[in-house]
């Protein structure tokens, strides 16, 4: 519950900053260029609102929703997710959106998009300033990676460490290493002090990649315990700080990824056949071989785990066997480093929107529950505003899309009529907001969706 509430309350956090920042940037424009702003909003208020005040010698009126979907900035005379016609039967007024120059509009629209792209390139320079950049080089991660059955089918082997792709060389152990990969020919990976390139079939997969379980490729970590929960499986055993596992239910265990397989081996059984609390008690017990740091023997001793399988120990990490590097950027260094990283994060994201348009990409779309499980567990600053930012560009490049009811919806009707000289009619507007508005709720239905049955375990 504890976790729950603290990624709950990051997520809050984050989304509220971004859409306030979102629509102050529609805000700004609407000022500058004289348009009246009717109401200002965080979050959406249907049928009533938490909060809500309209200053002295204001046209606009301020408030927070009690629905935590995105807010809303209202300008007058303009065809928007408030569906107001109302109004746009009323002769044109100078402080209305519609009396204003298609320039100016465009500017207006395209406000939010523009700050929050802004604003991820801003965090990311404040981010690499503050903290730097900190990694794992992975040609240093000298135990080599362990493969799943697909990647070893195309010729990757256990210990093999990776190199780089006839494209570039692999630096960090990140999402971009699987990116790389799915788009190149070749591979080169370091096996036994030799270099080897892999030839990749044409039908790589990112997608397939990250969702495979087990992964396509992990770091192999060896199986050293670092810490032990008291009361729990592994204390009761009488294991400490330091032993090493050898066997778990009956498989040998070289690394965390064997004893993490083992425990997902474990899962599938207790899902399949645990229908009772004996079924359940019997798939838990098992037996584990684990070899004493302080005696150098192998001890075998039957454990019962936790109704969540759980060992009740701590493991060690790739920081505990090596080093990290960190670059440090001074102030003024930090604002192209920023731009950089955040160019790339981009880059990376609208390749990655061809898998969207898959069956298994559509199974992967994830809703708030996705979007809230990708903040850390423990309130930690640097990957707060690091996961901030990379919303603040996904928020900038859906809010861009062509699609009506979004910004880039109002923008593309904007440049057809810059171009062609002659605006869509307002009945056309409307009708095409109806129509973009239904998209977006089947949308976030379908994403909303798929996290509550990857939570009832029926997708992973």
């Amino acid at each position: 519950m504890e976790i729950f509430l603290i990624r709950l309350l990051q997520f809050m956090l984050a989304i509220s900053i971004l859409v306030l920042l979102h629509e102050g940037g529609h805000f700004f424009f609407s000022k500058l260029f004289g348009v009246r702003v009717e109401k200002f909003y965080l979050f959406f208020d249907p049928w009533f609102h938490l909060f809500e005040f309209k200053p002295k010698k204001s046209d606009t009126t301020y408030g927070v929703g009690w629905l935590p979907l995105g807010g809303y900035c209202k300008i007058s005379g303009m065809i928007d997710e408030s569906f107001d016609t109302e109004q746009m039967k009323q002769p044109a007024q100078p402080w209305e959106f519609r009396s204003k120059p298609a320039w100016q509009r465009l500017l207006i629209m395209i406000g939010g998009v523009l700050v929050n792209f802004l604003l991820a390139l801003f965090i990311y320079s404040m981010v690499l300033f503050y903290w730097g950049d900190s990694y794992m080089p992975v040609q240093n991660m000298t135990m080599g990676m362990k493969f799943n059955t697909e990647a070893k089918a195309i010729g990757f082997q256990d210990g093999d460490v990776p190199v780089g792709t006839d494209q570039k060389e692999f630096k960090k152990f990140d999402i971009d290493l699987f990116r790389n990969i799915a788009d190149a020919k070749t591979v080169t990976v370091k096996r036994k002090g030799k270099l080897v390139t892999i030839t990749l079939p044409e039908d790589m997969s990112l997608l397939k990649m990250l969702k495979s379980e087990p992964a396509f490729m992990r770091p192999i970590i060896p199986a050293e315990v670092d810490s032990v929960m008291p009361d729990m499986a592994a204390a009761k055993t009488g294991i400490r700080k330091g032993d090493r596992i050898v066997a778990f239910n009956g498989a040998p265990v070289n690394s965390w990824c064997d004893f993490d397989d083992q425990i997902g081996v474990m899962t599938d059984v207790m899902t399949a056949t645990a229908k009772t609390t004996k079924d359940s008690l019997k798939v838990r017990t098992t037996t584990l071989v684990y070899k004493s740091k302080a005696t150098g023997q192998l001890d075998t001793a039957k454990v019962v785990l936790s109704p969540e399988l759980q060992l009740g120990v701590g493991k060690t990490s790739l920081m505990t066997y090596y080093k990290p590097v960190t670059t440090e950027y001074g102030f003024l260094e930090s604002f192209p480093a920023g731009i950089k990283y955040g160019i790339g994060v981009l880059r990376g994201y609208v390749d990655d929107m061809k898998y969207v348009f898959t069956a298994d990409g559509a199974k992967s779309l994830g809703g708030f529950g996705a979007i809230g499980s990708l903040f850390p567990p423990v309130w930690d600053w640097m990957l707060f505003w690091r996961m901030t930012a990379f919303l603040s560009i996904i928020l900038a490049f859906m809010n861009i899309l062509p699609i009506p009811a979004l910004d880039g919806g109002h923008v593309l009707f904007l440049i057809y009529e810059m171009v062609t000289g002659r605006a869509p009619s307002e009945k056309f507007l409307l009708r095409a907001e109806y129509v973009g508005f239904t998209i977006l709720i089947l949308l976030m239905v379908v994403a909303n969706l798929n996290d509550v049955l990857r939570w009832l375990g029926f997708m992973h």
